[in-house]
C-alpha cells in the first residue's frame, strides 16, 4: 500500500492462475509457466487482476458430498481446476485453490464455517493461495520440495518437510512427488476419499487413472516412478478419488482397483489392457 492509501495490484498469470506480488507493472515472466511442465502461449504472456475478473467472473459452488464442496471460476481461468471445501467437526480444510476470491466467496465460505487450513498438492493450483490464506487467517500448507514456485510469499504459507502431516484430525496429507517433488495429495481418513491434484488423473471413463510429468505437453512419468507412487498409493486407505477438473469428476467406488489396473496399462502400453 502506498502513503496514500492506494493498493498496488496483484497480477495474475493469465495462462496459469499464479498471483505475484504487489507491483505497479505487470511481471516480465512466470516462472510456472517457464518450467516445462507447463507453458507459454503462442500468443504470450498475459497479466489481468482480480478487480477486472471481477466484472465478468464469479465462482461457481456444487455440493459433491455429504460434507464435501467443489467450486471453480466461470467462465473457466487459468488451468480451470477446483478447491475442495471439506466440511469436518474440528474445522474447515481447503484443498487446492483457484486464483479469484470475491466477497461472495468469502461469505459462503464463512456461512459454511471458515477454514482452519488451506492444503495445496502442487505449484500449477498455488493461484492465489496468499490472499486465501490472509483472508481467512489461517495458514497454508505447501511442501518445502516445491518451494522455489511460490511466486507470491507470505507468512500464511507454512512450508512442511517429510511423507506426511497431519492437518485435522482425519485429514493427512502425504508428498508422493512424481508431477513435481513437492506433489502431495490429501487424505480424508473419515470417508476414505482421495484428493490428489495432479499426482494422478481420472481417467475420462472413470475407469483408469493416469502418471504423467506434464499433462499439457504429454509428458508421462518414467516407469521407476510410476511403480514407486503405486506403492506409497497402496498403503493409504481410499475408496474414491476426486479430481481437480469437473470433467475428470470422481471415482466414487472401488478406486484403490482403478489405481491397480492402471499402473500395469502405463507400464506396458496397449497389450496390459488387450
Amino acid at each position: 500500500m502506498t502513503k496514500s492509501g492506494y493498493h498496488m495490484p496483484k497480477f495474475l498469470c493469465a495462462a496459469c492462475g499464479v498471483q505475484y506480488p504487489e507491483n505497479p507493472i505487470p511481471p516480465s515472466r512466470c516462472i510456472i509457466c517457464e518450467d516445462p511442465r507447463q507453458f507459454v502461449p503462442k500468443t504470450g504472456q498475459g497479466w489481468t487482476t482480480a478487480e477486472k475478473l471481477s466484472v465478468d467472473h464469479f465462482n461457481a459452488f456444487r455440493k459433491i458430498a455429504l460434507d464435501l464442496f467443489a467450486f471453480s471460476t466461470m467462465p473457466r481461468f487459468g488451468i480451470g481446476q477446483r478447491a475442495f471445501l471439506i466440511i469436518t467437526p474440528y474445522g474447515n480444510v481447503l484443498w487446492d485453490c483457484i486464483s479469484f476470491l470475491d466477497s461472495a466467496t468469502i461469505d459462503i465460505i464463512r456461512l459454511l464455517g471458515g477454514l482452519k487450513a488451506i492444503a495445496i498438492s502442487h505449484p500449477h493450483f498455488y493461484s492465489a493461495m496468499a490472499t486465501w490464506g490472509q483472508t481467512f487467517e489461517c495458514p497454508v500448507f505447501v511442501h518445502d520440495a516445491d518451494r522455489q514456485w511460490v511466486a507470491d510469499p507470505d507468512s500464511c504459507v507454512e512450508f512442511w518437510m517429510g511423507e506426511s502431516k497431519d492437518i485435522l484430525t482425519g485429514i493427512t496429507i502425504h508428498r508422493l512427488g512424481g508431477h513435481f517433488p513437492g506433489s502431495t495429495v490429501l487424505l480424508w481418513a473419515d470417508w476414505r476419499a482421495l484428493f490428489p491434484g495432479d499426482t494422478i488423473l481420472v481417467a475420462p471413463d472413470g475407469k483408469y487413472v493416469s502418471f504423467m510429468w506434464s499433462y499439457p505437453n504429454n509428458v508421462p512419468l518414467p516407469a521407476a516412478e510410476v511403480e514407486r507412487i503405486g506403492r506409497r498409493l497402496q498403503v493409504l486407505d481410499f475408496d474414491s478419488i476426486y479430481s481437480p477438473f469437473w470433467e475428470r469428476g470422481e471415482i466414487e467406488r472401488n478406486a484403490k482397483e482403478a489405481v491397480d489396473r492402471s499402473i500395469p496399462r502405463q507400464l506396458k502400453g496397449p497389450e496390459a489392457v488387450s
